[in-house]
């Protein structure tokens, strides 16, 4: 298999309505190899979510090319991308979007419920996960009965279930306090040094991407600078 995990080739982004075009991305090209852990910066209107949203398979490029592992998303239909979704890339936001009315581990299991697993092997996977962001002790509570950080937890093992590619890691530390934020970026730098993760992280906090072994900064739709630590 490939090093490269994913591979964009000269990525546009066009947004037409009837009275104007907005040229979100212009001719973005790079590559994430395997156990890579690199930020995504910039500021409002540069282009970040445009590209997460490619990234995620959530939209498709106008032109250009998209590789996954070596398989041209950019080519895909609407089904086609809702698998690589689901089997290839884990999300984690900053909202964590847990089901409030059941456990940690039901929230994990959630992204192996159509992919034919039977339920006990959803929930060994589901608690391998929480045991993979040290949460094993937590796997019958609610979100209402976790910390904020716990909560965020709970998201990384949902999105950690799938044995994703890649990790999207939009602003996992926006709804916490600098403390709480810390050691969920320190599990994060363990996921990707101890684990060997692949984990692409969207921020605004230039602290945060200097933790990143490489930082991507986008600005008005083009790579402004792609700098390793």
């Amino acid at each position: 298999m490939s090093e490269d995990v994913l591979r964009l080739a000269d990525v546009t982004k066009v947004y037409r309505t009837a009275a104007e075009e907005v040229h979100a991305l212009r001719g973005v090209t790079m590559t994430v190899r395997r156990g890579e852990f690199l930020s995504i910066i910039g500021p409002s209107g540069s282009g970040k979510s445009t590209l997460l949203n490619l990234l995620g398979c959530l939209d498709t490029p106008t032109t250009g090319e998209y590789f996954l592992e070596d398989r041209p998303v950019h080519l895909l239909d609407d089904e086609g991308l809702a698998s690589i979704r689901n089997s290839k890339i884990g999300f984690v936001f900053q909202n964590f979007n847990l089901l409030p009315r059941v456990s940690a581990r039901k929230n994990v299991e959630l992204p192996l419920v159509y992919s034919g697993f039977s339920r006990s092997e959803r929930q060994r996977r589901a608690e391998e996960a929480l045991r993979r962001v040290r949460l094993d002790h937590r796997v019958t509570h609610k979100p209402n009965e976790l910390s904020g950080g716990e909560k965020q937890r709970v998201a990384i093992a949902r999105a950690l279930v799938t044995q994703p590619s890649i990790l999207l890691a939009d602003e996992p530390t926006g709804n916490l306090d600098s403390r709480v934020g810390e050691e969920i970026i320190r599990l994060l730098e363990e996921l990707n040094t101890v684990q060997g993760a692949t984990i692409l992280l969207i921020t605004h906090d230039l602290a945060i991407a200097r933790r990143c072994r490489r930082t991507v900064e986008i600005r008005d739709g083009q790579i402004l600078r792609d700098t390793a630590a």
